[in-house]
Order: structure tokens, then C-alpha cells, then sequence
């Protein structure tokens, strides 16, 4: 039976600092999709709306490919666990999925 090592104050700071900074990325992606999804054309001549909703599920799915990378060098330095890849996958998904099939339409 082995026992798991006791985490340094180091080691904790360091991934305090990463949960705080991936959290605040999560929430700022999460608010571009907000907006993307939550931008409707009033009709067939607002395409303003459709750009703007383009425009913000790009940014949420720019935001997301950061988090993802920002993640990944958390996770491979061993400040925090590999579930943390979840949020910012889903976040793209949504994001793509606006874009894409969910994309409003004139």
C-alpha cells in the first residue's frame, strides 16, 4: 500500500492559482456563448444579430482553445487533475455547435 505524499504550500499555491485562473476564463467564455446563443435576428433584415452571434461564439470558442491549452500545461506540470479538459471541452462544443447547426439563420 503506498501513501500518497502530502502536498507542499508551493505546490498547493501553484494550483490555487491555476483553479483561479481557469475559472475566470471558464466564466468569461461561458458569457461570450451567453451571447452568442442568446442573439435572434427580429427578422430577415437584421443581420447585425446573426454577425453579432458569429462574432461571440467565435470569441467563446477562441477563449475555449486558450483554456484548453492553459489546462494542459497545468495538467502536465501536476497542479491540478485531468478532469479539468471537461468545462473547456464543452464550452467549444456549445461554441461550435452555434456556429455551425445552431446558427441563427435570416
Amino acid at each position: 500500500m503506498t501513501q500518497q505524499q502530502p502536498r507542499n504550500a508551493a505546490h498547493q499555491t501553484g494550483a490555487a492559482v491555476c483553479t483561479v485562473l481557469l475559472t475566470l476564463g471558464d466564466l468569461a467564455t461561458g458569457y461570450f456563448l451567453l451571447l452568442a446563443y442568446a442573439a435572434e435576428p427580429a427578422g430577415p433584415w437584421d443581420s447585425e444579430s446573426v454577425a453579432h452571434s458569429r462574432f461571440a461564439a467565435g470569441l467563446a470558442l477562441g477563449f475555449a482553445a486558450v483554456i484548453a491549452l492553459l489546462t494542459w500545461a497545468f495538467v502536465k506540470a501536476e497542479w491540478l487533475r485531468r478532469w479539468w479538459f471537461t468545462l473547456p471541452a464543452l464550452l467549444a462544443f456549445a461554441a461550435i455547435l452555434r456556429l455551425t447547426l445552431l446558427a441563427p439563420e435570416l
